[in-house]
């Protein structure tokens, strides 16, 4: 996971170091070029209170003023838009970036907020295209394209010299953004069980993630310039297009396609790697419940996203996972683009505010599978709500961003809950391309977000405000989704159906165990019908959802208890 952590990071906050504006900038007037920028801006530059204009100048002949000595200006002097571009103090962001390069300042101070939106655009298509690949050819060809296309478009991005170029750029770089980290996330998570889900998921974003995000800002600061800037950030991602020679594909995938014997091979050369030993028998029981499965699933490799919408259950869930992601991807991005609004200096601020992710989802790998996803999600997102509400209401200072900071910090949190739960929610026939899906209406929030921070030039007010609101609200949906905590994932639709059928609304995981003869119970019920051929709708390798059974104690039991704890973890655990 490290590879694709660092990937994601650099290719999704590394436009806001490229294209990052510096606090202070000026009309630019060539007949004072000699001067430093104080004598340029007295004599130049307007005042608005005790700050001094950034998009205006005196129209006045300059040469004249210089040749009588006057070194201030009248403020009754004809005022006029600059006409010879902007001077920039660099005391903030200490380099040229294309921004500056090519003006996109005042009237045109929209154009890096269009760029990031052509990036989310690309986003969308990507997570479509790259969804439906990985589910139609597997989740290692995706994840291999999908960088490969990052690396191209990325190094192309450097030698970009107009808006329309970098926008076309972006978009490109935004196909793979998302995908080239979530394609191996889910394979990963194909490939652990319960046990060890949230651990794998959760810490490889807080150690990984987090470094390369914490680590950017000085990548940027000490490369100092935009273009070398784009081409060291593209570089995981062509290491990640070599990933085929080591990843092997999801044995989840290859059984959803019918290709048991394909997975049996995978799993055996595991069993090499993890120095165990497996009763051949047990491959041989497995190969058959496979096949059992592949016949009463004959349809399941022309699922497609449209059968997320099939089912009443099914079309709830994937719309409540579409809205709460679409919040949360709202929410994530606008504190991370927030930080430049904030007043203080922008290279420490971001890293402090992307240091949040190590102790959040550190917190979180140890807590998610105590306390649960559904209310774990929804306290932490209306927390979020609320300390970006407070701190809107303060004025600009320690106080007022300390809780910026920790509304990021409960941000974080849900966001990695939420990146884990669809994954762990729908099934493993729909899993990619049901997460491409909610992933890409997620980049249609993003698309917003710029917009939402820029309401800053409005009232410094309105982007926390707006955000804190979203959390609340999103948070609160949260409830309506089904416990994923301690579960088998689901691999057929039928399986979903059955999903969570027995929880109640204010069902708190913590405080709900299953006693071991409900365990033993459930799990006598289940070989009877997995040894005897029953075609009932739990007869699949991965279909029960019993995950939160007491591991040790089926081990310790006969060897048909065995057999049924191997066909159940099979898949899932090392």
């Amino acid at each position: 996971m490290i590879l694709f952590a660092f990937a994601e990071a650099f290719v999704y906050f590394s436009q806001i170091f490229i294209t990052v504006i510096p606090e202070h900038y000026w009309c630019r007037v060539p007949e004072l070029s000699h001067l430093d920028f104080e004598q340029r801006k007295l004599i130049s530059i307007p005042q608005i209170g005790a700050a001094f204009d950034s998009c205006r100048m005196y129209a006045v002949n300059y040469t004249h003023l210089l040749g009588s000595g006057i070194t201030k200006a009248d403020p009754s002097w004809p005022i006029v838009e600059c006409q010879h571009g902007w001077d920039y103090d660099h005391s903030d962001i200490p380099y040229t970036t294309i921004a500056t390069e090519l003006n996109w300042v005042c009237t045109q101070d929209t154009l890096s907020t269009w760029a990031q939106a052509f990036f989310f655009c690309g986003a969308i298509v990507g997570g479509l295209v790259f969804g439906w690949v990985a589910d139609r050819f597997g989740r290692v060809p995706a994840l291999v394209l999908t960088n490969l296309v990052g690396f191209i478009f990325g190094v192309v991005t450097a030698f970009t010299k107009s808006f329309w170029q970098f926008a076309l750029c972006r978009f490109f770089v935004g196909l793979s953004f998302d995908n080239c980290f979530t394609m191996m996330y889910i394979l990963v998570l194909e490939y652990v069980g319960p046990n060890w889900r949230t651990f794998v998921a959760n810490m490889s974003i807080a150690v990984f993630f987090t470094l390369a995000e914490t680590l950017l800002p000085w990548i940027a600061y000490y490369v100092a310039n935009w273009k070398w800037l784009c081409i060291v950030t593209s570089l995981p991602l062509l290491l990640g297009v070599f990933i085929a020679w080591i990843v092997p594909e999801s044995a989840r995938w290859l059984v959803s396609q019918g290709r048991v014997d394909e997975a049996v091979i995978i799993m055996k050369k595991f069993e090499k790697i993890n120095k165990k030993q497996v009763d051949p028998k047990l491959y041989q029981q497995l190969k058959e419940s496979c096949h059992r499965l592949a016949e009463q699933e004959k349809d399941q490799k022309r699922y497609s996203v449209l059968d997320l919408f099939k089912t009443a259950r099914l079309r709830n869930v994937t719309c409540l996972l579409i809205i709460i992601w679409m919040a949360l991807s709202l929410l994530f991005d606008g504190h991370v683009r927030q930080v430049e609004n904030l007043g203080t200096n922008f290279f420490i601020t971001f890293s402090l505010a992307s240091a949040t992710e190590f102790p959040a989802d550190t917190l979180l790998t140890f807590t998610l599978d105590t306390w649960g996803r559904r209310w774990y999600a929804c306290i932490t997102m209306v927390l979020s709500g609320v300390f970006s509400l407070m701190s809107c209401s303060l004025e600009t200072g320690t106080l007022s961003v300390g809780f910026a900071l920790v509304g990021r910090f409960l941000v974080n949190i849900s966001y990695n809950i939420g990146l884990q739960y669809a994954a762990e929610v729908l099934p493993t026939v729909l899993r990619g391309q049901g997460v491409a899906l909610i992933h890409t209406m997620g980049f249609v929030a993003s698309i917003l977000s710029p917009f939402i921070v820029y309401l800053a030039v409005i009232n410094p007010m309105l982007p926390l405000g707006v955000l804190g609101i979203v959390g609340i609200v999103a948070g609160v949906l949260c409830l309506f989704l089904p416990e994923t905590m301690g579960k088998d994932l689901p691999q057929t639709m039928q399986d979903f159906e059955n999903f969570g059928r027995d929880q109640k609304f204010l069902d708190f995981p913590c405080a709900r165990r299953e006693s071991h003869e409900e365990a033993d119970t459930i799990a006598e019920s289940y070989i009877k019908r997995n040894h005897t051929g029953d075609r009932g709708l739990h007869n699949s390798p991965r279909s029960s959802t019993h995950g939160s059974l007491n591991r040790e104690s089926l081990k310790s039991r006969s060897l048909t208890r065995r057999n049924m704890d191997f066909v159940n973890r099979g898949f899932g655990e090392n």
